[in-house]
């Protein structure tokens, strides 16, 4: 059988490569870490978690949620992982770092049909590929990429929240609780009308690190610093990550004026992220601005929240439903690089990119995920014509409505989550 090349051992490129083995395909995973890492890297395993450690809602409510459940139907190595090091986190699903990504490099270092090559790959290799360099793809393989005929390569701003000890914590005014009743996974840090509003002030005059090329406009909606959204109104973090719906404190029996949340980061629970905090702040300047933030005053930095630039490929045009180059057959690439944002979303473009060229190796039918599932509304809206196009979260807005007749919203998502489930493990049985 002939051997597959994936380059690049991030979210995407282990769950094509997975797929790929777990189908008797032969696999050389390139991977420039440990000897070369991005300015955003730090850990020297497979399919590092840069930003968050939350791999978003785990409710079937949620488009997330039902792309999650779609992946696990489908032997996701990614959610195998997950599920191993999970960490409480409400009804979302978040994981200890270094756990998930040891399990994953585990898996795919000990299996006999994966070659793992740590170097760095500055050519695009003969078909049959994938191409899983993620948004910060190295200098030398990003030119080869934009070498490519009929691409154009974008970029956008991405940015990470800060991590800090358990233990530096001020507990007598820290209070466990989630939102709504849904248990006691987070921990909540409450600010009064006067102390939210001198931390706004504080924060939108705080120093910012200089990033080359940097403009506000090209800063994916998702990761937007907290010092950028805090500046377009004295309200809009109390409407936004620092909202306070749900929450009441147990010292007062009252709703806080506005809560910074805190989630846990390791299966040890001696770490937590400020959630909704990315940021482009100095490091001087995130010690003492989030050191307003009550129950922080002392609190010790693990690690401080970084911004980058990502790229991302201009899509429409150049990839298929599949992730496949549309004029190189059996060249596909995955992950946040084709537009797809998120950990979720990557995996699963590797998903589909893994299982497709299998069956086409494999001389099978090759599937085409239709757009009445997660994944496959994904793929689609990657290869749909789109004048603006941008990276993008899966949303049920993606996906093929239900019927006319079903009018209630409920029932009409129900529909929705039903149909592609069945429709998912439909086509498991077919790759089968």
């Amino acid at each position: 059988m002939i051997e597959v090349t994936v380059i690049g051992a991030g979210l995407a490129g282990c769950e094509a490569a997975w797929q790929l083995c777990k189908r008797g395909i032969p696999v050389r995973l390139v991977e420039m870490k440990p000897g070369k890492k991005s300015p955003a890297h730090q850990a020297d395993g497979f399919a590092e978690l840069v930003c968050s450690n939350s791999l978003r809602s785990d409710r079937l409510q949620n488009a997330v949620g039902l792309l999650k459940e779609e992946m696990r139907t489908l032997d996701s190595l990614i959610m195998q992982a997950a599920e191993h090091a999970r960490v409480p986190a409400g009804g979302a699903l978040a994981v200890d770092r270094e756990q998930f990504s040891g399990y994953i490099t585990k898996a795919l270092r000990q299996h006999p049909l994966v070659t793992v090559e740590e170097r760095e790959e500055v050519s695009i290799p003969d078909a049959p590929v994938i191409i899983a360099t993620g948004p910060l793809t190295s200098d030398q393989m990003g030119e080869a990429i934009a070498a490519l005929p009929g691409i154009s390569t974008l970029n956008f701003y991405d940015a990470a929240a800060p991590i800090v000890t358990k233990e530096s914590l001020n507990m007598d005014k820290v209070f466990r609780q989630s939102r709504y009743d849904r248990g006691d996974d987070y921990l909540n840090c409450p600010m009064t009308r006067e102390e939210y509003e001198h931390f706004v002030t504080e924060l939108v005059n705080a120093e910012t690190a200089p990033i080359h090329g940097f403009e506000e406009k090209h800063v994916f909606e998702g990761c937007m610093p907290v010092e950028s959204m805090a500046r377009r109104g004295l309200q809009t973090l109390a409407f936004g990550p620092l909202k306070a719906a749900g929450l009441r404190d147990p010292r007062t029996g009252k709703m806080p004026y506005a809560v910074v949340q805190l989630r846990q980061d390791d299966a040890a629970n001696t770490l937590v992220n400020l959630v909704g905090f990315q940021t482009r702040l100095k490091f001087p300047e995130q010690k003492r601005v989030f050191g307003l933030i009550p129950g922080l005053e002392n609190a010790e930095f693990a690690r401080y929240g970084v911004m980058h630039r990502n790229t991302f490929l201009n899509s429409p045009g150049f990839l298929n439903e599949r992730y496949e180059m549309i004029d190189r057959p059996m060249t596909y690439f995955a992950g946040q690089m084709t537009g797809v944002e998120g950990y979720v979303e990557s995996a699963g473009s590797g998903l589909v990119a893994g299982v497709s060229l299998a069956m086409q190796l494999l001389g099978r039918e090759v599937p085409l995920f239709p757009r009445t599932t997660a994944l496959g509304a994904l793929s689609h809206y990657v290869a749909a014509a789109n004048r603006h196009f941008q990276p993008m979260n899966v949303t049920f807005g993606l996906m093929e409505g239900a019927p006319e007749g079903i009018r209630k919203k409920d029932q009409r998502q129900d529909y929705i989550v039903n149909r592609a489930l069945e429709t998912v493990r439909e086509m498991k049985a077919a790759l089968e």
